[in-house]
């Protein structure tokens, strides 16, 4: 019997790496794209920054094509909202019922999510949802997870966190208000290696920099 066809929303980041293993190891769906929205004037990912061709990239590593929606800097909700209609209806034309989501707590994400997902015939899950953050940051790096702090809000986590590597020693390193897998903003990241991947992406750390209020951590392919 064929299994229910699914994207995954995927920022680049651990929480959307991580969904795809969890996703893979329950067997239950047939994951048939990756699902990212494209900053198009600078062709980085939103909010992550990270360069569109170490998406691709990321992409090729974990054996699944890449659907881009690109949009606008800066977005106005509405077009953002346009733009992911399109993308759901493409989705439909190519018989997918569920959209696969990587993230952790907050509900009011979760309830938009939802919200715009109703009646379009596609399900929104959650495989990570609810799992005690610190926990699963642990479980990620004991896993084998890495990636790069690629943006740092410096009003919840001071900056020189930015261009770090998501580690042991960065768990250990963090402020105690603050959430081990950044699910309240504190920071985003690029994951590289672990065991959603075939092979470890060979990075390297470019300049990091301020930005709209954000420090910006740029990675490079070498």
């Amino acid at each position: 019997m064929a299994r229910p066809k699914a994207w995954l929303s995927w920022s680049s980041g651990k929480d959307s790496a991580w969904s795809l293993k969890v996703v893979r190891q329950r067997g239950e769906l047939d994951v048939q794209a990756l699902l990212t929205t494209v900053n198009s004037e600078y062709q980085r990912v939103a909010m992550h920054a990270v360069r569109e061709s170490l998406l691709r990239t990321q992409a090729e590593s974990v054996g699944l094509p890449l659907v881009t929606v690109p949009i606008p800097s800066p977005c106005p909700n509405a077009v953002y909202e346009e733009a992911m209609a399109q993308a759901i209806q493409r989705a439909r034309n190519d018989g997918i019922t569920h959209m696969i989501f990587g993230d952790l707590f907050l509900a009011d994400i979760r309830k938009y999510r939802e919200e715009k997902l109703a009646g379009s015939g596609i399900q929104p899950l959650f495989p990570l949802w609810g799992i005690d953050t610190h926990e699963l940051a642990s479980e990620m790096v004991r896993a084998g997870l890495r990636a790069v702090l690629t943006c740092v809000d410096p009003r919840k986590l001071d900056a020189t966190f930015a261009g770090r590597v998501f580690d042991a020693e960065l768990l250990a390193d963090l402020p105690p208000d603050i959430d081990p897998c950044g699910e309240n903003g504190e920071f985003h990241t690029f994951a590289y290696a672990g065991p959603m991947f075939r092979t470890p992406l060979n990075i390297e750390r470019g300049v990091v920099l301020d930005r709209d209020g954000f420090t910006f951590a740029d990675v490079c392919g070498k």
